[in-house]
C-alpha cells in the first residue's frame, strides 16, 4: 500500500542550517557504534535506480541497517539544490524505502527530520551514481549534493560514483557497480575500525569516492586506491547556437585537459579508485589529505 506524506517546506528549511541559519533539527551521533551501522542511503538517479538498489542489497548483506530516502525521479545535476515549493510529496512504497518528490538535498533533509527523527543515522551514503563525479562534475552532482546535505547536519557522509571520464556505457557501468560497492563495504569497515569509540569521520568532512569501470565487461578489479583531490578543471563545456527565433540550441561536450597530478581524474583514468576528502562549507582552504591517505593505507579494491 502506498502512503503519501506532504511536508511543509518550512520544516525542511528549519533543519537545513545553510539555508535557514539555524541549528540542525536532528542530533548527529558523536561516536561510531561497535556493531552494524544505521545508514541513510540516497542518490540523484532516483529511488529505484540500479545503483541505489544494488547499494541497498550489498550494504544490507554486510549487516548494516539501511534505509533508502531518495528522490522519486531522476535528479542528476541538481547539486545542492533545495526545493522552493511550499509542500513536498513523499511516498513510502515499501518497507525501508521513502521516495521524495524533490532533490537529493530534500531527501536527506526529510530523512533526518522525519524518518530518523531524534535519532540520526551513523552515516549518509549517496549513490552509487551512474557515471563519474570527478573534477567539475562533482560541483554540480546531486550525488555529492546528497552527501553534503548530510554533512551540513553533522552526519558523516560518503558519495559513491561509478564510471570513467567518458560517457558511461549502460551495461559495463552497471556491472562495475558491483566492485564499487564491494570497495564501499571495505571502506566503511575501515572507517568503523579506525573510529573505535570516536566519530567515523572528523566533523564536517566527507568522502567523494569515484570507482573506475575496469575491463571489457566492467567487472574487473581496480588497479589500486588513491588519496586524491578534486581536479580543478570543469570537464563539461556548453555551446550555444542562436536559432534566430528567440531560442538557443545548447550542446555540451567533454573538454578533457591534462589531469592534475594527484587529482581524481588522474586516478580514475589509471583505473584506480579515487577517494577525495570534501566538506560542506565550500572553504577555499585545502582539506587535510592526511586523513584519506591514512584511511586507505593498505586498503585494496
Amino acid at each position: 500500500m502506498r502512503r503519501k506524506r506532504v511536508l511543509p517546506l518550512a520544516a525542511l528549511l528549519l533543519c537545513t542550517p545553510a539555508l535557514a541559519g539555524t541549528a540542525p533539527a536532528v542530533a548527529a551521533p558523536q561516536t561510531a557504534p561497535a556493531g552494524p551501522l544505521r545508514i541513510l542511503l540516497t542518490n540523484d538517479d532516483g529511488y529505484n535506480a540500479p545503483g541505489i538498489r544494488k547499494a541497498f542489497e550489498r550494504l544490507t548483506a554486510a549487516g548494516h541497517d539501511v534505509t533508502i530516502v531518495a528522490p522519486l525521479t531522476n535528479q542528476s545535476g541538481t547539486g545542492t539544490k533545495m526545493t522552493s515549493a511550499p509542500t513536498i510529496a513523499v511516498k513510502h512504497p515499501e518497507p525501508k524505502v521513502w521516495a521524495v518528490d524533490g532533490t537529493p538535498g530534500d531527501s536527506v533533509a526529510f530523512g533526518l527530520a522525519e524518518v530518523f527523527a531524534g535519532d540520526a543515522p551513523d552515516l549518509v551514503v549517496s549513490g552509487t551514481n551512474f557515471g563519474p563525479n570527478v573534477a567539475g562534475l562533482a560541483t554540480h552532482s546531486g550525488t555529492v549534493g546528497g552527501a553534503v546535505a548530510g554533512l551540513e547536519h553533522g552526519v558523516p557522509a560518503i558519495a559513491l560514483s561509478t564510471g570513467g571520464v567518458t560517457a558511461p556505457d549502460p551495461v559495463t557501468t552497471v556491472n562495475a557497480m558491483g566492485p564499487t560497492l564491494d570497495f564501499a563495504v571495505k571502506l566503511i569497515d575501515r572507517l568503523r575500525t579506525r573510529a573505535r569509540s570516536g566519530p567515523l569521520l572528523p566533523k564536517g568532512v566527507g568522502l567523494n569516492v569515484n570507482h573506475p569501470v575496469v575491463g571489457a565487461d566492467g567487472k574487473g578489479t581496480a588497479a589500486g586506491v588513491s588519496s586524491t583531490f578534486q581536479d580543478p578543471q570543469t570537464l563539461l563545456e556548453p555551446d550555444f547556437t542562436d536559432a534566430g527565433d528567440g531560442t538557443w540550441k545548447m550542446t555540451v561536450k567533454v573538454d578533457l585537459r591534462p589531469a592534475a597530478k594527484g587529482g581524481d581524474i588522474e586516478a580514475v583514468t589509471a583505473d584506480r579508485i579515487a577517494v577525495s576528502p570534501m566538506n560542506a562549507d565550500w572553504n577555499t582552504g585545502p582539506v587535510d589529505q592526511a586523513l584519506t591517505s591514512a584511511l586507505i593505507a593498505g586498503l585494496r579494491p
